[in-house]
């Protein structure tokens, strides 16, 4: 099927303990008719991937201050950020900043 396309997310910096300590997921997202853009990701990843504390990853439809978004190495916030539409070769890294003491 065109439309279900097979994309790997990378999780770092601690976003990965969320995700059963996971860093890099190879997933296949179902088809649709519109392109993925990030907002219905994040969505998807929150319903599919995430294990635990959702709080700690989303904040509302976005990802929380503090977790960095890089597009194919840019940041997401030159990218249109939540409306930005994937594209196939696109990698998507989650980095979290932020670090308990």
């Amino acid at each position: 099927n065109r439309n279900s396309v097979i994309r790997s997310f990378y999780f770092r910096g601690g976003a990965e303990l969320l995700f059963d300590g996971v860093k890099k997921h190879q997933v296949t997202l179902p088809s649709q008719p519109e392109p993925w853009d990030i907002r219905n990701l994040l969505k998807w990843i929150k319903q599919n991937l995430l294990k635990e504390r959702p709080e700690l990853f989303m904040q509302g439809e976005s990802v929380r201050p503090g977790i960095l978004v890089l597009i194919n190495d840019a940041d997401w916030e030159l990218m249109g950020e939540l409306d930005y539409k994937l594209q196939d070769q696109d990698n998507v890294l989650f980095i979290s900043t932020l670090h308990g003491g």
